[in-house]
């Protein structure tokens, strides 16, 4: 039996397998993202959200810091699409513009933190009512410890929480972040606190 049927088939086959998709040209994204095309803003994300991972992470040393990073740039990318103009330079270069500005703001808010965290302890420690009772004093004491313990930005939160009696919304409104991340701060912080001070509490 001559080989050549095969040989036809196989051609024939290779012939109708379709060509690689090509992805689309900036341009093209650029056009339908300031068209409100959430598909454009899906094939931006794709593309360039692992780079502003990176920038975020190598300037803030902090993986969870980089994600919300991350997140608060393409929020930003889709609610200032309309600001956004080619003749002034590339949709990935104004994407850079975007990250570095959101990391400069972490930057700040770690510093704002550390400041009133310190201001926070120092406060308590001069404004505790109960501050004459030992177990009170063990509590507070145990209560610092762990809070050091945590996270800058569960620190952050729950001391808001904690000692400025600041309601979530508010909070929000205090550190710049989004309503989700201070819920998401807080209920891990509360987690970790919780896992902590029980065994020492029923011990």
């Amino acid at each position: 039996m001559s080989p050549q049927p095969t040989a036809t088939v196989s051609a024939a086959t290779t012939a109708e397998e379709p060509a690689a998709e090509v992805p689309p040209a900036d341009e093209e994204l650029a056009r339908g993202l300031l068209a409100g095309d959430e598909a454009c803003l899906a094939a931006v994300y794709h593309r360039w959200s692992t780079m502003v991972h990176t920038l975020a992470w190598r300037s803030l040393g902090d993986a969870k810091e980089a994600e919300d990073v991350t997140q608060q740039v393409f929020l930003g990318v889709w609610r200032g699409r309309a600001g956004y103009r080619p003749e002034r330079g590339s949709l990935g270069g104004w994407i850079v513009g975007i990250t570095r500005r959101r990391i400069a703001d972490a930057l700040a808010a770690r510093a704002r933190r550390r400041h009133l965290v310190a201001s926070a302890g120092a406060t308590l420690a001069l404004t505790d009512p109960d501050r004459e009772r030992p177990e009170a004093a063990l509590e507070r004491v145990l209560i610092r410890g762990e809070l050091a313990r945590l996270p800058a930005p569960q620190q952050w939160v729950l001391r808001l929480a904690f000692y400025e009696d600041l309601t979530q919304t508010q909070i929000a409104e205090r550190t710049g972040w989004p309503l989700g991340t201070v819920k998401s701060h807080a209920r891990r912080g509360l987690q970790r606190l919780r896992g902590r001070l029980e065994p020492v509490a029923y011990g």
